[in-house]
């Protein structure tokens, strides 16, 4: 199943050039651990709650004046949406990654895919199975 069928479309986006404190403020309204900073509809980098947490308040980095790209990755990894399961999931675990942009065929964004929809999609085929050994299993 290509990914475009499974990935969320209203993904959260920010700007380059917004604050971080914006950013925090986006994520408490919207209930998402992550924001996708883009350039027009293209993704360029991604900022999430640990990011915000690490590099700005580890660190003790005053953040009046902190941009989102100042703590987005800057090795934005993407996902084509015509891409699979198995290769998002590949990805993810290459990367060390919860969070795929993903993409159409001219690099705009189209969704996001994150390891917690993967994790309910299996949990969901898990169940189906279940209904077929159930079914065939003999009474005891």
């Amino acid at each position: 199943m290509p990914i475009e069928n499974l990935a969320r479309s209203d993904v959260v986006t920010a700007a380059t050039d917004e604050s971080i404190r914006e950013l925090a403020s986006t994520m408490q309204a919207e209930d998402v651990g992550s924001v996708v900073i883009t350039d027009g509809e293209t993704p360029v980098g991604i900022v999430t709650d640990r990011d915000l947490a690490m590099q700005v308040l580890a660190d003790g980095a005053d953040p009046e004046g902190v941009v989102a790209e100042d703590v987005m990755s800057d090795d934005l990894q993407t996902i084509d949406e015509d891409a699979g399961f198995y290769q998002a999931t590949e990805s993810m675990s290459e990367h060390g990654i919860r969070r795929l942009p993903v993409t159409g065929s001219n690099d705009e964004l189209t969704g996001i895919i994150t390891v917690d929809d993967l994790n309910e999609l299996l949990a969901d085929e898990h169940q189906e199975l279940a209904g077929v050994v159930r079914a065939q299993r003999p009474p005891y």
